[in-house]
């Protein structure tokens, strides 16, 4: 895996922050964390094959571990079944497997 998910990472790796105010400090920035915010900071254990799974997802679509995980529980918070969860996330990758092997061999794929 990459050593930074974020796809700004490689943007603004070399800026020095040293002397950076954390948000708290800078009345702007608060303001707007306080209103978009609604985020708390856990400490949970996990299978290490449930994170090894998100892990994977989310560098197979190029997006961060935690905010899949977030996005399930938000699912699961709102009612949606497990099944249902999965049946999408098969169907993602599924989708995204035929694009691949569609377009990198030239390939055609059916419908269905």
């Amino acid at each position: 895996m990459k050593a930074s998910s974020d796809k700004m990472h490689d943007k603004y790796k070399d800026l020095d922050f040293t002397e950076a105010k954390p948000v708290s400090e800078t009345p702007h920035l608060a303001k707007i964390q306080a209103e978009a915010g609604g985020k708390s900071r856990i400490t949970m254990r996990v299978d290490n094959d449930v994170l090894a799974t998100f892990k994977a997802r989310a560098e197979m679509i190029g997006g961060n571990y935690q905010t899949l995980m977030n996005d399930a529980l938000k699912q699961f918070a709102q009612g949606l079944r497990l099944t249902d969860v999965v049946r999408e996330a098969i169907h993602e990758t599924w989708e995204t497997c035929l694009t691949t092997r569609s377009s990198g061999r030239g390939k055609k794929v059916r419908d269905g």
